[in-house]
C-alpha cells in the first residue's frame, strides 16, 4: 500500500501557510477544509493553502509538496483515525462512525493518487471552476529530468 507524506525542502512551508505541516506526517489533498469557504476572503495565508496545501494528518497544518510513500496497515488505519477524529472535534461531524467513514474516503482518495513510484514528488492547485473547487495534481521532477522555468529561490533571512 501507498500514501502521500509531507516533504520539506525549505522552511517556505514555514512561512507561507498559516501552521505547516511537519515532514513525514501522512497527508491527503484536504479540499474538504475549504467546502464552504470563500477564496475571495481567506487572509493570503488561507489562500495558499487553498491554492497550493496538502492537509497533513498529524498537526493539520499544510505542506506544499509530498512524496509517494509505503505504508502498512497500521500506517493507514492510523491516518483514518487521525482524520475521524480531527472531524469530530473541528467540523461537527455528528459520530465518530460517520466521520470515521469521511476519514476513510479521504484517505483512500490520497491512495488513489499513488500510482507512481515511491519517491515521486507531488505538488497541488486547487481552484475554483464556476460553483466548484477544482484540484490539479502534478509530478515534480528532479532538476535536469524536466524543462521547467524557475519561479522563486528561497533566501535565509539576513
Amino acid at each position: 500500500m501507498k500514501l502521500l507524506r509531507c516533504i520539506r525542502f525549505d522552511p517556505s512551508d514555514t512561512q507561507v501557510y498559516p501552521l505547516a505541516a511537519e515532514p513525514g506526517e501522512w497527508a491527503v489533498p484536504g479540499t474538504f477544509v475549504f467546502a464552504d469557504a470563500e477564496p475571495d476572503t481567506l487572509d493570503h495565508a488561507r489562500k495558499q493553502a487553498f491554492a497550493n496545501g496538502f492537509l497533513g494528518l498529524g498537526s493539520f497544518g499544510w505542506s506544499t509538496l509530498v512524496t509517494v510513500a509505503t505504508a502498512t496497515a497500521d500506517d493507514y488505519e492510523a491516518a483514518v483515525a487521525n482524520l475521524a477524529g480531527h472531524l469530530v472535534a473541528h467540523y461537527g461531524a455528528p459520530s465518530i462512525a460517520a466521520a470515521r467513514a469521511a476519514a476513510q474516503e479521504e484517505v483512500d482518495y490520497a491512495a488513489s493518487l499513488c500510482e507512481q513510484p515511491v519517491n515521486t514528488l507531488l505538488a497541488l492547485n486547487r481552484f475554483i471552476e464556476g460553483d466548484a473547487i477544482r484540484e490539479q495534481f502534478r509530478i515534480v521532477s528532479p532538476p535536469g529530468e524536466a524543462v521547467h522555468a524557475r519561479i522563486w529561490d528561497i533566501e535565509p533571512d539576513a
